[in-house]
């Protein structure tokens, strides 16, 4: 298992758009991608799980992949936010 902090700065959060690009990067992996917020685990593969959290821009999330690939996923799925969420 690897986890890594990182700051969500889309103006939008996590919601509908990004939210897709942040669950599609996570779908690309077969371990498990997992991300921590405001004592609530959401599940990265599920658009339903993400949108449900609630992940506004400013806030912290903590991304934690577990399994087969999990340092790669990690890395891409942290610079998939650090980069803004964008296509």
């Amino acid at each position: 298992m690897v986890s890594q902090k990182v700051k969500i700065t889309n103006p939008t959060g996590l919601h509908l758009r990004p939210a897709g690009i942040f669950c599609n990067e996570a779908l690309k992996y077969e371990c498990k991608v997992t991300f921590l917020i405001r004592n609530t685990t959401a599940n990265a593969k599920s658009i339903l799980s993400i949108l449900g959290a609630c992940v506004k821009e400013g806030d912290e999330i903590e991304l934690v992949c577990e399994g087969e690939g999990e340092e790669e996923a990690l890395k891409a799925m942290t610079a998939i936010v650090e980069h803004g969420l964008e296509d």
